[in-house]
């Protein structure tokens, strides 16, 4: 059963492939992530999850503009989002924005796994072997 939370400029949403769907559409290059859209965006997330740890796809390739590094450091290091996030992939077309999520990944968030990817279908392949690897399934 879906679950779908919406905001402005941003969709969150689970299936039943346990996959935390999130969508970014932001056509404003300067846009920055702000303190009440973050702590709004993990209520929702912690929401959907429901205590569970779950893969995140987050796909940005509607989006322009940048998180703040205070932000990326509060998203990265969310005791809320540490608890429920095994994995994430991004989706984007974008080159400066896949080498900023592989900068920002490395020194705020070494620890959880990471896929870039330009096609939906590549991240949430991505999004099911990690959640193989957390589960044990074949």
């Amino acid at each position: 059963m879906s679950e779908i939370i919406g905001f402005n400029n941003a969709i969150f949403w689970t299936d039943d492939s346990e996959i935390l769907y999130c969508e970014f559409n932001n056509s404003d290059p300067n846009f920055k992530l702000n303190h009440d859209n973050k702590q709004s965006y993990i209520q929702a997330i912690t929401k959907l999850c429901k205590g569970r740890t779950m893969p995140f796809l987050i796909d940005l390739k509607g989006t322009r503009g940048t998180f703040s590094v205070s932000a990326t450091k509060f998203l990265a290091n969310s005791p809320e989002l540490k608890n429920v996030r095994t994995s994430e992939s991004y989706i984007t077309n974008a080159l400066s924005t896949k080498l900023l999520i592989g900068v920002y990944k490395r020194l705020y968030d070494p620890i959880t796994p990471f896929g870039v990817f330009s096609e939906f279908d590549d991240a949430e392949n991505f999004c099911l072997r990690a959640k193989d690897r957390v589960y044990g399934y074949n």
